[in-house]
């Protein structure tokens, strides 16, 4: 497999490509963002590893341009800042996954891993389109489309908030704790801060539950959230 890997610290840069080379991997390095892009550009990749704060062009708004141009491609931004507020800015951005410095190896790998994971699974193919069809009261999610409508409207979710409903619609009445949402969602193995989850909990409903007249996403004090009429 492909794996493009944009980081401006030399040592970093070649350790991931050492570590990645080790297990098999194709590494392509990018010094800065400008030449990223430029690569993007011209060569297909299954994944990409993206530094943040790159010169030139920042890793932020190579993702940005990456899914405005329908890249899909599944990106693991690194940077060294870890706060909510920052993790919620990468995801939309459209980053797939978020990994801060200094970090470990093996967790790197594992996340990488997980990415392809669900890169490979989204593109198995699928046995009856009926079956990508996911409903709840007025709420129609079709999973073959990307598209969700709510009482005949349709509602424009980004690419993290789509998996998130994916998820909730997947396990409507159920109550999900936020580490389950998180690992289920972000592929998560690790001790990541939960609050992200509360975030994007609150873009769907101010997407979904606003202007109905009836809310599907509940709170349930102490344990998480539950989709259900």
């Amino acid at each position: 497999m492909r794996i493009l890997v944009a980081e401006d610290e030399p040592v970093v840069a070649n350790l991931i490509k050492k570590t990645l080379e080790e297990e098999q991997y194709e590494v392509t390095l990018a010094p800065d963002g400008q030449t990223a892009w430029d690569y993007l550009s011209r060569f297909l990749y299954d994944a990409v590893v993206l530094d943040i704060m790159l010169p030139v062009v920042n890793g932020l708004e190579i993702c940005r341009r990456c899914r405005k141009e329908g890249n899909q491609v599944p990106i693991l931004l690194l940077t060294a800042l870890g706060t909510t507020d920052n993790i919620v800015v990468g995801l939309d951005s459209g980053a797939d996954d978020y990994l801060t410095k200094p970090f470990k190896v093996a967790e790197l790998l594992a996340r990488l891993r997980s990415l392809l994971r669900r890169k490979q699974a989204a593109h198995q193919p699928h046995e009856v389109s009926r079956k990508n069809v996911l409903t709840l009261a007025d709420l129609v999610m079709d999973l073959d489309e990307k598209q969700v409508v709510r009482n005949g409207s349709k509602v424009d979710l980004t690419v993290t908030e789509f998996r998130l409903l994916e998820y909730l619609l997947r396990n409507s009445r159920r109550v999900l704790s936020r580490m389950d949402i998180l690992e289920n969602v972000w592929g998560y193995d690790f001790n990541m801060n939960t609050k992200v989850v509360d975030v994007y909990i609150n873009y769907l409903r101010k997407k979904l539950d606003n202007d109905a007249h009836a809310k599907l996403i509940h709170t349930v004090t102490g344990m998480g959230y539950v989709l259900k009429e």
